[in-house]
């Protein structure tokens, strides 16, 4: 279990040493404007969607009560 320690702490070490080889005069390079670019592909027709009632075909249907289960079970057979 110590070794196991051991080397996390030295990976941690060495990783927080390392020295950066890039060049001092390093500049990045810039980015591409692309707003133009975008403005031309995006030209696209998006018709509006118009709402759907979910419940349109709901019929309320109240419960019968309780009924047998062995008579219910046997209406609902294949056999029948």
């Amino acid at each position: 279990m110590k070794i196991y320690l051991l080397l996390g702490a030295s990976a941690l070490t060495l990783g927080a040493c390392a020295q950066d080889f890039r060049p001092l005069k390093y500049t990045p390079t810039p980015l591409p404007v692309v707003t133009a670019q975008q403005e031309i592909a995006n030209k696209t027709i998006v018709t509006p969607v118009q709402h759907q009632d979910p419940l349109a075909g709901y019929s309320y249907r109240s419960p019968t009560g309780p009924r047998d289960w062995r008579t219910v079970n046997q209406e609902q057979s294949e056999g029948n």
